[in-house]
């Protein structure tokens, strides 16, 4: 009759007990279209909605000591209303690398943003494809008279005792 010596009982349950404790439950980036979904406006818009394009500089990285040490840095781009009472339509968010080369883009359907509301993206320190000129182009509605969203992003790091951060705001397009 075979058994398990106590030393080894233990040790699997330790080890079991380990590796359950280590695991979180996925999170749902900003990445992921579910974060979109619930955002997502499911019925025609207004012909009379105004049009516009938003610049973001945002830095996955920054040079440090040289252009051959990078530094790398989380990102959050917050998506503001700025009005009170109008709801502002964000058609499209595309991330671009340094090259100009379009990364990703966040949602393909149309997006609401209640007044006074902020929505973010998160763009995560070990994400790099961005590089050290990284941008976003976001495409939006408003309503004539309203005032359009603003865009700025935070980028922030730590590394030992050493902290940095600062933030870049969007500029209208012509």
């Amino acid at each position: 009759m075979k058994y398990i010596n106590t030393y080894n009982l233990c040790t699997l349950i330790v080890i079991l007990l380990f590796n359950f404790s280590c695991q979180k439950e996925k999170e749902i980036s900003s990445v992921h279209p579910t974060n979109w979904k619930h955002r997502t406006v499911n019925h025609p818009l207004s012909d009379s909605l105004e049009q516009g394009k938003t610049y973001l500089s945002v830095y996955s990285e920054i040079y440090s000591e040289t252009e051959h040490r990078v530094h790398s840095l989380t990102a959050t781009v917050s998506l503001r209303n700025i009005n009170t009472n109008d709801t502002v339509y964000i058609d499209k968010a595309t991330y671009y690398n340094t090259h100009g080369e379009a990364i990703r883009t966040y949602f393909n359907k149309t997006i609401f943003i209640a007044p006074m509301e902020t929505v973010e993206i998160v763009i995560d320190e070990l994400d790099k494809t961005g590089g050290t000129g990284a941008n976003f182009l976001f495409n939006w509605r408003i309503k004539p008279e309203s005032n359009a969203p603003f865009f700025e992003s935070v980028m922030i790091s730590t590394s030992g005792q050493q902290g940095i951060s600062f933030t870049t705001q969007g500029k209208t397009l012509n």
